[in-house]
């Protein structure tokens, strides 16, 4: 039996929850073209008959400029201490950043393979994808280089079975049908922020969070309020959009992603709360298990 920790690290935007969710199979980390996304450690878990690989996704490590950032930083860098293998991922279609070789560095201070994965090939040609591999391989002593498209999800498969190369012998850390280590509720909220953020584009700032305040699950179907905080009043009428239009939207392709997750018929309440001071929403997050930083 092989098992262990695989971790996602990489700059913001480069592909590392849309890679994890073409492994897994399922929407278990949210994508958006903002960066600093993904907030929170967020394992996805596949499962074979003989190899269980849990992947752990990671904020996007960049320059902070807040107390945010700084914490999204903190807990990538944790992240590559605690795991078997790391999976360094890079935007193919760009060229090689100072914030790629900062990375790089970290990884000469550890002890345990680091597996290049040159993502969004789907945006060049062949020998450009080459002309990329020879630009990284110099860098570092990777232990792989992988081209994928996580998207297309072209060499997703490789990068699976490459891994089991490095993974020990160990047992199950999670039930075999078990995805990820968050709790549904999570999950939910995380959908709901992330189409927030995709159709508000620059106008919502990442001090918006959400939450979900009831699920009652039935047997074909399941009843869903959630709950989107903002911190201003002008936040809450642009979520909202004339005559609610916004939040209808965000709704409607929110539950797409929750029925396809549970597998039953989603109907699912919006609502918009407004906490102005960040320490009273901080405290009145605390109280569903939430932990948001700015």
């Amino acid at each position: 039996m092989r098992s262990g920790f695989v971790s996602l690290i990489g700059r913001p935007n480069v592909g590392k929850s849309t890679l994890l969710n073409s492994i897994v199979g399922k929407k278990v980390a949210i994508t958006s073209n903002k960066p600093q996304t993904t907030r929170n450690i967020i394992q996805g878990i596949y499962n074979e008959e003989d190899t269980q690989i849990v992947f752990v996704d990671t904020p996007g490590i960049h320059k902070p400029n807040h107390k945010l950032g700084k914490y999204l930083n903190k807990q990538a860098y944790y992240s590559i201490d605690d795991v078997d293998v790391i999976l360094f991922l890079v935007d193919a279609s760009l060229g090689l950043g100072a914030g790629d070789k900062y990375i790089i560095e970290k990884f000469k201070k550890v002890n345990k393979p680091v597996i290049l994965i040159i993502n969004k090939i789907d945006k060049l040609s062949k020998e450009q994808i080459l002309l990329k591999i020879n630009e990284y391989k110099d860098l570092y002593n990777f232990s792989e280089i992988i081209p994928v498209s996580a998207l297309k999800k072209d060499n997703v498969k490789t990068v699976v079975n490459v891994l089991k190369k490095y993974l020990p012998d160990s047992v199950r850390f999670y039930g075999e049908e078990e995805i990820t280590n968050k709790p549904m509720h999570f999950l939910i909220a995380e959908m709901v922020r992330e189409k927030v953020f995709n159709l508000t584009e620059e106008e919502v700032p990442h001090s918006i969070t959400c939450y979900v305040e009831n699920i009652d699950n039935k047997k074909n179907s399941c009843n869903i309020n959630a709950v989107i905080v903002v911190d201003r009043e002008a936040l809450k009428k642009i979520i909202i959009g004339a005559r609610g239009s916004k939040i209808k939207e965000i709704g409607t392709l929110a539950r797409t992603d929750i029925e396809n997750l549970l597998g039953k018929k989603v109907y699912l309440e919006l609502f918009v709360k407004v906490i102005k001071k960040w320490r009273d929403k901080e405290k009145y997050l605390s109280e569903f298990g939430f932990n948001e930083f700015e």
